[in-house]
């Protein structure tokens, strides 16, 4: 069983090696995740756990493989699987399979599945660094990165719309 003390996972980032910066962001995802949830009926424990934990990776890349990097770390830690998905699962608005092999990831399917999941992924999206943002700001970093007609921000739209209320 994971442990939900906020202290205790912050240790944990520090003691793997993340920057203070992954750990500030970390903190306020942690908190845009607890707002969101406030609309939905989950396990705020676990949104916690895995909000504070969803770039533990980024403390040996911070590529877009540190979703599955910190998955495997946490895995290996013994997490259950509920948190190892959420780190896995949290990167955009999910990657599917089609799209994880263009992208040269282990091919599998990163979709948030769970509420839970989700929560978090867009927590994560509407945060640039520890500072809250828009939609809109978020849709236009992305068109810049990846195209204006990627599939990825017709997922982040819908997620949008799934969660916040």
């Amino acid at each position: 069983m994971f442990n939900p003390d906020e202290d205790l996972n912050i240790e944990l980032l520090k003691q793997v090696g993340c920057p203070s910066w992954v750990i500030k962001h970390s903190q306020a995802v942690k908190q845009k995740a607890l707002q969101i949830a406030e609309n939905f009926k989950v396990d705020l424990e676990l949104v916690e756990t895995g909000a504070l934990l969803h770039d533990i990776g980024r403390c040996k890349t911070n590529g877009v493989e540190h979703g599955i990097v910190g998955a495997q770390m946490l895995s290996e830690m013994g997490f259950p699987d509920s948190v190892v998905k959420i780190v896995e699962r949290h990167i955009g608005a999910g990657i599917p399979l089609q799209e994880a092999v263009e992208m040269n990831l282990p091919p599998k399917d990163y979709l948030p599945l769970t509420l839970e999941e989700k929560i978090v992924a867009h927590a994560d999206n509407l945060l640039d660094g520890s500072q809250e943002v828009e939609l809109d700001f978020v849709i236009k970093k992305w068109k810049a990165r990846m195209g204006h007609d990627h599939p990825a921000i017709d997922r982040l739209i819908v997620l949008h719309q799934e969660l916040m209320l």
